[in-house]
């Protein structure tokens, strides 16, 4: 066995909660990058964003997210060259009648219902939790953006948190707001401008 053959065969690791329920109300901050971070969305310029027109696609296809999804709410979002971050609102159980999901008021709480059954999956039908959005955003964009780009893709994963107060909502909505800035601040620095 070559070492190829090993790496192939170990399990993915995963930023996932293991005993979570994704699909569960609560508050979301959500990362997707381009593959390889190739900076297709568009360019910083000072304390904003210049987007390219799969950068606007993006955005649009972030903003559609209700209208496939009704019992999602969006918050703060922000494209970046590269990715895209988001909150995002799942505000009803995405099984109805089936048990009621612990947690709190628009954010979600890290316990789940250990009674909550349906057609064999513990969280129930996975077509309406954080990986089914995440899922049909990345869809929509690439649907749009490869006749601008054919050669246009995601990375494979996307990065979550689930939020858990109002101070981290809080934190999160500054950092998101404040991105493009800290963006052009970082690289200006780094390219030995002040």
């Amino acid at each position: 066995m070559n070492g190829a053959d090993l790496v192939a065969s170990e399990p993915l690791h995963t930023s996932r909660l293991q005993e979570f329920d994704y699909g569960q109300p609560g508050l979301y901050f959500i990362t997707i990058c381009t593959h390889d971070r190739h900076p297709m969305f568009g360019e910083v310029c000072g304390t904003g964003m210049r987007k390219s027109r799969i950068g606007e696609a993006a955005e649009s296809a972030w903003l559609a997210i209700p209208g496939h999804f009704p019992d999602v709410r969006l918050d703060e979002f922000c494209v970046m060259p590269d990715h895209v971050h988001g909150l995002l609102e799942i505000t009803s159980p995405s099984v109805p009648n089936v048990g009621t999901p612990v947690g709190t008021q628009n954010f979600a709480s890290l316990r789940r219902d250990s009674k909550r059954m349906v057609d064999g999956n513990q969280f129930g039908p996975q077509s309406r939790n954080i990986a089914s959005i995440v899922r049909g955003y990345k869809i929509g964009v690439t649907k749009i953006v490869r006749g601008i780009d054919p050669s246009f893709r995601w990375q494979a994963r996307y990065w979550d948190r689930v939020v858990r107060d109002l101070d981290e909502r809080d934190r999160i909505r500054s950092y998101i707001r404040e991105n493009a800035e800290t963006w052009w601040k970082r690289t200006r620095k780094s390219s030995g401008h002040t």
